[in-house]
């Protein structure tokens, strides 16, 4: 699959930069950045605004190819401001099912660059999950990424499943929790128990089972977490 631009996408990031720059807030883009502890620049563009700008740089479009997808994605991470990388994440999201098992290879290099929970939450259970379930074959590469250094591919992993429900992988998604358990970063920690906490809508007396067996390896932060629907 070639990361080389397209047509389609040449004239989406054209239309971004002519639609999003002229909103864009300094005040609102400082609080932004701030909220993110200053990882990344903003623009300054309200979510609801973002969101109705979009749909104007969208409107009479076609439908992307996995080409498309990869161009789009790839040129708006290579932009400073943060509301074209979830730009990105909303268009990968809508349009996923265009994708074949080739785009999760793109989807980790986002993950992996200009990381942070906001892209990558949305990213692990709007576009890896959805890809993993069409392609099964992709569970081994979240087998991989569990026991990855990168925290957030190990985020990623523990969180693909996030909107399973019934067809959750259940022993797959608690070996993973307890092989990261004890994961020094907080937010492998609040992954773990943001994803129990999101079975146990499912499933309670299972993710109940699992806490009480592992209660001394999870850290309080995923106890805490996971318990909240018990």
């Amino acid at each position: 699959m070639s990361d080389r631009s397209t047509a389609l996408a040449d004239t989406i990031l054209s239309r971004l930069d002519e639609t999003y720059r002229p909103a864009g807030d300094p005040v609102r883009a400082a609080g932004a950045a701030a909220y993110l502890r200053h990882q990344l620049p903003f623009l300054g563009i309200p979510a609801t605004q973002a969101t109705q700008l979009s749909r104007v740089v969208l409107a009479g479009l076609a439908k992307p190819t996995e080409a498309d997808l990869v161009a789009v994605a790839r040129a708006c991470w290579a932009r400073p401001e943060r509301e074209y990388q979830y730009f990105a994440c909303a268009y990968l999201r809508r349009h996923v099912s265009t994708g074949s098992a080739d785009l999760l290879a793109t989807v980790r290099d986002l993950i992996t660059s200009k990381s942070w929970w906001d892209t990558v939450d949305t990213l692990a259970a709007h576009t890896v999950g959805p890809l993993v379930a069409t392609y099964p074959d992709l569970v081994s590469k979240m087998d991989a990424w569990i026991e990855d250094e990168n925290m957030w591919l190990i985020r990623t992993a523990i969180l693909h499943q996030l909107r399973y429900k019934a067809s959750t992988d259940a022993p797959r998604l608690f070996r993973y929790c307890a092989r990261q358990a004890g994961h020094r970063d907080f937010f492998v920690r609040k992954a773990i128990g943001w994803a129990l906490r999101e079975y146990a809508r499912t499933d309670p007396a299972a993710v109940r089972s699992f806490v009480d067996e592992h209660r001394a390896s999870l850290s309080p932060l995923s106890v805490r977490e996971a318990s909240r629907h018990r």
